[in-house]
């Protein structure tokens, strides 16, 4: 049996660590990730939920809350955090590390941080084919946890099946953005801190807002840390969710459009590049996009 092979049987029997392997081999592409993607079946139908909203809403909170429930139901579950101040990622010591520090002795949890490498709302080639290889293993469910910042974050819609918009009662400004982007991702809005002063009048404006589109957002209230609302929201979360054919048609092509220009882009020497600029730079006559054309036809 091909090595790659045997190590896809490895991940579809819930070896954590030829996972935790195979995620760095593709994060870094280094062999045989390449085959190991190729052998992939992308159609593999398990639930992947997105959870975004701006910095501070609580994101990591609410995803160690529905990562409890779950797995007291004894449920697999997957999280990416691909947040870059996510406390998955050991940055700075913060009150969501410590509450989801119980999660990384759970067996029925792994968790893996993803750098966003400056891809617009985090979402790079990278997050897609380490999402796909987690289908390819035994969990119940994927959650992918993204930073908000404005309408940068629609692109997470392409991998998720569901997408869950964190906001708290004082994001007033995130309001703003709903109206020119947010709305067409949302297929959850969860107010979270929902015990704090305002938090009605928040929802209120928010339904308005909502009740404005073509389809029906739910708006559910939690306050995570203390676990109010997270069943409710867990059962919306596991709820089917229809998605129209023409809809799954265009998703498949914005990852593919990642993909494909991922690996053209692999091509680029970033460091002959700085030298052909340094040289060009000293010619009156630079102009940027003809420098790129020329650089792309003799490198």
């Amino acid at each position: 049996m091909n090595t790659h092979l045997s190590i896809l049987n490895e991940i579809k029997a819930g070896n954590y660590k030829v996972l935790a392997r195979v995620l760095t081999l593709i994060e870094n592409d280094i062999k045989p990730s390449d085959s190991i993607l190729r052998d992939l079946d992308s159609k593999i139908d398990i639930p992947v939920l997105g959870i975004t909203g701006p910095p501070g809403a609580g994101k990591s909170t609410l995803v160690n809350a529905i990562t409890n429930h779950f797995s007291a139901a004894n449920k697999r579950i997957a999280i990416l955090a691909i947040d870059p101040t996510s406390p998955f990622n050991f940055g700075s010591l913060l009150g969501d590390r410590i509450r989801m520090a119980n999660q990384f002795n759970n067996p029925n949890v792994f968790i893996r941080s993803l750098a966003t490498r400056g891809a617009l709302g985090g979402i790079s080639a990278k997050t897609i084919e380490m999402v796909d290889v987690l289908k390819a293993s035994n969990f119940d469910l994927i959650l992918i946890e993204t930073v908000g910042v404005g309408q940068s974050e629609v692109e997470i819609a392409g991998l998720a099946d569901k997408t869950v918009v964190v906001l708290v009662p004082e994001s007033g400004d995130e309001v703003q953005n709903i109206k020119s982007g947010l709305m067409e991702i949302a297929d959850c809005f969860v107010i979270n801190k929902a015990d704090r002063a305002g938090a009605d009048t928040f929802a209120n404006n928010l339904k308005k807002i909502v009740h404005q589109g073509t389809k029906t957002i739910p708006i559910l209230k939690t306050v995570a840390d203390k676990n109010i609302g997270i069943a409710e929201l867990c059962n919306w979360l596991i709820k089917p969710h229809l998605r129209d054919n023409s809809r799954s048609v265009f998703l498949f092509a914005e990852k593919a459009w990642k993909i494909i220009q991922h690996d053209k882009m692999r091509i680029i020497d970033k460091k002959r590049l700085r030298e052909k600029i340094q040289a060009a730079l000293k010619k009156d006559n630079f102009n940027i996009y003809r420098f790129a054309d020329e650089f792309m036809r003799n490198g």
